[in-house]
């Protein structure tokens, strides 16, 4: 008969397989709510230049950096790929969808 030192621990909230979120630098927290606050703001602020049109490739490709540039900050979030596919639609990307992105990838985490 095994001794009790000997039996391995019951699993409790210590071995839990989904880790929490590390704790990251405010800036890192901060910068990509300017990026997307940025991006977003752009598009109200440059309406008629954004409409499908001859500008039409400049919103396309605004769009594309700033997804890279989230995901360059923030990591890779499966919140990036409905707001890059809602942003590329005419009249849907007048909503603040990049923002609602970076509050749902930095919900959670804190601050050292």
């Amino acid at each position: 008969m095994p001794d009790i030192e000997e039996r391995s621990p019951a699993p409790g909230p210590a071995s839990s397989p989904l880790p929490s979120p590390a704790p990251v630098p405010r800036r890192i927290v901060w910068l990509p709510w300017v990026v997307a606050a940025v991006a977003d703001g752009l598009q109200w602020v440059f309406l008629p230049l954004f409409a499908p049109g001859i500008a039409s490739p400049f919103d396309a490709t605004l769009e594309v950096v700033t997804a890279a540039v989230l995901v360059k900050l923030c990591g890779w979030h499966w919140a990036f790929l409905p707001s890059l596919a809602a942003e590329l639609v005419p009249g849907v990307d007048l909503v603040p969808t990049w923002l609602a992105a970076v509050w749902i990838a930095t919900r959670g985490r804190r601050d050292r």
